[in-house]
């Protein structure tokens, strides 16, 4: 079932968001970026708790779709938020993907998840989640030492499954023509985006 509107070719992770006293520098950032065209946001947050998560997830929503750009929780958040925060998907964690059994929700919105591996691709489909980042693609600054799969692997296992696969790590604008040569959808990118 294709995607209405089609899915962008960049998508930005939020840096993990500061305390809730700075969350208006965080947001004006964030509505910098989504002005300059992003129109697929991860609000990613591993270090707040869900209150301040649900609270900056609804801020976040009403500035990404003041300008036209959808956003996915990735987040101490449950399932039944996604209506109330008005966002527009859920992001599954590679760990949390591989616990499901069946699509966590229905089709009504964006299910994205995070794959490293060809097992991981693989059981993304099966759940049919509607597109995946498979990382690292390239060597990042955010994780020093940790192998990279480099381009002729990530077209491999790309080309395993038949949903949108986007280039994780390592990835800025000007990586687009090579992603696209090597299978990826898009770019997925922190601090190149944000």
């Amino acid at each position: 079932m294709p995607i209405d509107p089609p899915l962008p070719d960049i998508l930005l992770i939020t840096p993990e968001p500061p305390g809730e006293a700075c969350f208006d520098v965080f947001l004006e950032r964030l509505r910098h970026a989504v002005a300059e065209g992003v129109a697929l946001v991860q609000l990613r947050a591993k270090t707040i708790d869900a209150h301040a998560y649900r609270r900056l997830a609804e801020q976040a929503c009403a500035v990404c779709h003041r300008y036209g750009a959808r956003v996915i929780l990735n987040g101490p958040v449950d399932d039944e938020a996604l209506c109330d925060v008005d966002a527009d998907g859920l992001h599954l964690p590679s760990a949390r993907l591989m616990q499901c059994e069946r699509r966590p929700f229905a089709r009504s919105k964006l299910l994205s998840a995070a794959c490293h591996s060809r097992d991981q691709l693989l059981h993304a489909q099966r759940l049919r989640v509607d597109f995946v980042t498979l990382s690292p693609v390239l060597p990042t600054s955010s994780h020093p030492g940790e192998p990279a799969l480099g381009w002729t692997q990530f077209q491999a296992l790309a080309a395993e499954v038949s949903l949108p696969v986007y280039a994780l790590g390592g990835m800025t604008r000007v990586s687009l023509p090579m992603a696209h040569g090597h299978g990826a959808y898009g770019v997925v990118g922190i601090s190149a985006f944000w």
